[in-house]
């Protein structure tokens, strides 16, 4: 009975985790470009990357040596809630006037110690698994699930939940609010969690260097892991433009007099769940992949699926063309998945366990760090062309841009990497 609890307090917690983050990663660039912001909406994603850059790993040491994980998740949470509350209440009171310094500034805040919380609530649950007997690597994964189904339900919640004027909270300030009340809940639900302690001396990371992952650095002298982790980096770039952009663009058919009246117009955010849907369901194939094809392979289905994934995108539109936006959101869990799993597994496969750990932190660190960090702000510079410095906006040929980008990775990916297994077979 007490295994039984624990898991669905587990459940319960990434839940939470990760509605918190549904409440407005895909809507936001929505409410940007209706508040005058639109030529900043790169910013405002590249900075979850900057803050993925150094923050986990800082408060990964605060966890490990001095404040149980449970409390350092509360803390985290609190703080990222209160600035993200702060935000939504600050753009409320500003109208119009709303300030783009202020605005940014909370928002930033409330990044920075949103990040380190995924990492940070995965060791509280492998630490509560673990306390109550039970594998966290069979019993971790079905948990997790349920961490993209709050991310599904807080974006499904801000799609059709309507303000006093009648205006979605995806595409008000209300998105905000939700998203900071939710972290101050998880706040005060992460200190009834199972005390997580800090590891002995003898156990604990040695050095910032350490945790960001900076040791395993070593591992570019194999030339093989060198073009893995550069096209990583690469990759990881396509990895924040549909969250930054996805909403604002279909969400724009509502000026178009044909397509002002279309159910996908409307509802932007329920379209662009399907992804969600789609990277849930995903998770179960890469084992049967990975077994099948091999690692090489898998990220080259992974890279073309994101050529389809912006290709779609720019052909469809929300009316009779709706079947290219649901076709681009199915293979967004192919894109995702086959890359971000995939790549994690490949790493810890294939490094020794001494640096296992600063190998995953240099896999993080290319990609949500520098690849989504440069990838934004390169989209940025593109979409702000095209769509909002141009006379006609021009959202196709942005798209298209993305979606060609992705094709030249793929290519030069199956050219210059060897997959490792396959050389040891031969």
């Amino acid at each position: 009975m007490e295994n039984n609890k624990i898991t669905l307090r587990l459940i319960v917690m990434n839940f939470l985790q990760f509605a918190v983050w549904g409440a407005y990663l895909t809507s936001m660039g929505s409410f940007l470009s209706g508040a005058g912001m639109s030529q900043q909406i790169w910013l405002f994603f590249a900075t979850q990357g900057f803050a993925s850059i150094f923050m986990p790993a800082l408060v990964g040491i605060v966890a490990d040596k001095w404040i149980p994980a449970q409390k350092v998740l509360s803390i985290c949470h609190a703080l990222a809630g209160a600035f993200m509350l702060g935000s939504g209440i600050y753009a409320m009171g500003a109208g119009p006037d709303i300030s783009f310094g202020t605005f940014y500034a909370l928002y930033a805040l409330s990044v920075a110690f949103y990040m380190p919380t995924i990492a940070i609530s995965n060791s509280v649950a492998y630490a509560a698994l673990e306390c109550a007997g039970k594998d966290p690597v069979k019993s971790f994964p079905p948990i997790r699930v349920f961490g993209t189904v709050g991310f599904i339900v807080s974006m499904l919640a801000v799609n059709f939940i309507k303000n006093g004027q009648g205006v979605q909270f995806q595409h008000s300030y209300e998105q905000f609010i939700v998203s900071g009340s939710l972290g101050l809940v998880l706040a005060l639900y992460a200190l009834t969690m199972p005390n997580c302690p800090c590891k002995p001396k003898g156990e604990q990371n040695q050095s910032v260097a350490d945790a960001l992952g900076l040791t395993a650095f070593k591992l570019f002298k194999d030339k093989q892991f060198a073009v893995f982790f550069i096209f990583s980096m690469l990759l990881g770039a396509s990895l924040q433009i549909t969250n930054g952009y996805a909403n604002t663009f279909i969400s724009s058919f509502k000026d178009i007099a044909g397509y002002a009246d279309s159910w996908g117009a409307n509802n932007a955010n329920a379209l662009i769940s399907i992804s969600q849907i789609s990277e849930t369901l995903c998770i179960l194939l890469i084992p049967i992949c990975m077994k099948r094809f091999g690692i090489k392979k898998v990220m080259l289905i992974a890279m073309f699926a994101w050529v389809f994934r912006f290709g779609f995108f720019g052909a469809g539109n929300p009316g009779g063309g709706v079947w290219m936006f649901i076709l681009s959101c199915i293979v967004y869990g192919v894109a995702f998945d086959f890359f971000n799993i995939s790549g994690s597994l490949f790493v810890n496969e294939h490094t020794d366990k001494g640096i296992r750990s600063s190998a995953q932190g240099l896999f993080m660190l290319m990609t949500n760090g520098l690849g989504a960090s440069i990838g934004t702000w390169a989209a940025g510079l593109v979409v702000n062309h095209f769509v909002y410095d141009a006379a006609t906006p021009d959202w196709s040929t942005a798209w298209y841009i993305f979606a060609g980008y992705a094709l030249v990775v793929g290519i030069l990916f199956a050219l210059l990497f060897k997959d490792p297994d396959k050389q040891k077979a031969a």
